[in-house]
């Protein structure tokens, strides 16, 4: 897996301005629900990100911007409270049978999607099927390829049949559901005409996207927790991160993610303090260098291994990170069971980086100081994505640190759309920079077994071994978490030998949001899990009428 008393000018383009305008004044017509200490919330919220969302259908969102505005419009059977424990919600509960073949949820009766059209048992049945099906290019079907039938007893009942136990099941099924009747006579519910105008049945509803501008939601006066207590939800694109931060201070946006230069420097002024907090803690996500395995260039891991002995992690954090990150080996959440911190880490060593271009046949025989074999020289592209600044600086030093072992490296950033459908989809390129947010349960199946690794899987760089696949395989089917841990150690430690990732950093989730949002209670899930507890206290209020 994202805000005066009168309505201000505080966009650069005028069309935003207005359509905000018209968003926030219909607040008047709005029914109120009252929060804590008796306050009535009326505002709107206005959030800044560098990516344009991709896909509004929670089916097919596999990048952060398009996972996040889903999960405001759409919820699943369950979801997880602040300190990730499963919990209901489309269904009231749920019953696993002895042998952990079938699972049966028995869902709430008082949901209605947007459209108002009731929410029913076909829906979920829909959406599975439709995830099931190889025609629909689902990124995520490995996580749900071991059930082989669905069952709908009635109307509020739905049951799971499963050919094979799977231990992370029941966290799967917080997927957002896709309403039937809209879907279902689509020819290809990917086409962007389908859909343009999402109906869901979460907290908050769709009102308007303005492609590479921003996407407007209106609170859902209906939701059956209780409607959120922000009645706007703003999602505006802002590429430039500094420009971000402009409109943080000036108030023109109310949260952004802030960089660590400006967490530490940017913020440490009266003003800053006086009107927002900013939160820190150790985020669900790391970040990696990937490498194309088709490409014959890397095909050889004594070349990765070398190109990760080449790289000063320690120094990355400190110059990029400002020391707000922690030293990754492997795909799993730190100080978690699962994570081996006994995992070769390769550990900066530029002479063992030599030696094994060395031992690969990679020379510097004309002693230019760039490595070559056969004649060819040791050139690679880094791509990565324009408006992520941490990265560009990651692939600098990237850069020159390689460049002193003779490896000569071109960065190339690119528009993240543009990144993702013309690069990173295709196989388009050499390596690349780029993170993963880190799912709760350790299954890895739709990242790295070699099953993944066609179109639209999410095994993008093509990494295949046998002996991971079976291991990936068996932690699925085992739930004895004792038994578990030792499988995906076990994977660790593959991948460390393999490198075909080299492994960087847990950065910290570094949120700011302006103080006159109430109501949030940092947790282990971050500080986002209890949005539609925020309010803002009536004399707060920016939008009011």
């Amino acid at each position: 897996m994202l805000k005066r008393d009168n309505a201000v000018n505080i966009f650069k383009r005028p069309l935003f301005a207005l359509v905000v305008f018209f968003c926030v004044t219909s607040l008047f017509f709005c029914g109120d629900y009252v929060f804590a200490e008796g306050y009535v919330s009326r505002d709107a919220y206005v959030s800044t990100g560098a990516a344009d969302a991709r896909i509004l259908i929670p089916i097919f969102a596999d990048d952060s911007a398009s996972s996040s505005i889903c999960s405001l419009i759409y919820t699943g059977l369950v979801k997880v409270d602040k300190n990730l424990e499963i919990e209901g919600d489309l269904a009231e509960r749920w019953e696993v049978s002895p042998d952990g073949l079938a699972i049966t949820f028995f869902l709430r009766r008082d949901v209605r999607w947007h459209d108002g059209t009731p929410f029913t048992a076909r829906d979920v049945k829909f959406t599975y099927e439709t995830m099931l099906d190889p025609a629909s290019g689902c990124p995520y079907v490995s996580s749900y390829s071991d059930i082989n039938k669905i069952e709908t007893p009635n109307e509020y009942t739905i049951k799971f049949h499963y050919k094979k136990p799977y231990a992370p099941a029941l966290l799967k099924f917080g997927m957002g559901i896709i309403p039937s009747h809209m879907y279902s006579e689509a020819k290809n519910i990917r086409d962007e005409a389908v859909g343009k105008d999402p109906v869901g049945t979460g907290p908050y509803i769709f009102s308007e996207w303005k492609r590479a501008e921003y996407i407007a939601l209106i609170a859902n006066q209906d939701f059956y927790e209780h409607p959120p207590g922000i009645k706007r939800y703003i999602y505006k694109i802002v590429p430039d991160e500094s420009v971000q931060f402009l409109e943080l201070v000036s108030e023109s946006s109310d949260a952004m993610n802030l960089t660590p230069y400006q967490y530490f420097y940017r913020s440490d002024t009266q003003r800053f303090k006086s009107k927002i907090n900013k939160y820190s803690y150790l985020a669900h996500s790391y970040s990696y260098i990937g490498y194309n395995m088709k490409d014959p260039l890397f095909r050889d891991k004594r070349v990765r291994q070398a190109l990760s002995y080449a790289i000063n992690r320690e120094k990355i954090i400190d110059a990029v990170l400002l020391g707000l990150g922690e030293e990754c080996t492997g795909p799993f959440l730190k100080d978690t069971p699962f994570y081996d911190e006994t995992a070769p880490g390769y550990d900066y060593d530029p002479a063992k980086a030599k030696a094994l271009f060395k031992e690969a046949g990679w020379v510097d025989a004309d002693r230019d100081g760039v490595l070559e074999k056969n004649g060819k020289k040791f050139s690679i592209r880094i791509s990565t994505n324009q408006g992520a600044r941490i990265r560009e600086d990651v692939a600098v030093i990237v850069q020159d640190q390689w460049a002193k072992v003779g490896v000569k490296v071109r960065v190339q950033t690119v528009a993240w759309a543009a990144f993702l459908d013309a690069f990173v989809n295709k196989k388009n390129f050499q390596a690349v920079i780029l993170g993963w947010t880190i799912p709760i349960d350790p299954d890895l199946f739709s990242v790295w077994h070699s099953d993944s690794i066609g179109e639209n899987g999410l095994n993008f760089i093509s990494y295949s071994n046998k002996k991971v696949d079976k291991l990936i395989v068996a932690g699925r089917r085992e739930f004895d978490q004792e038994k578990r841990r030792e499988i995906y150690r076990k994977i660790h430690n593959h991948l460390a030998e393999d490198a075909p990732y080299t492994f960087l950093f847990f950065p910290y989730a570094l949120p700011a949001v302006n103080k006159r949002f109430k109501g949030i209670e940092p947790a282990p899930a971050g500080i986002s899990y209890n949005f539609i507890d925020w309010y803002v206290p009536e004399s707060e209020v920016k939008y009011k009428f």
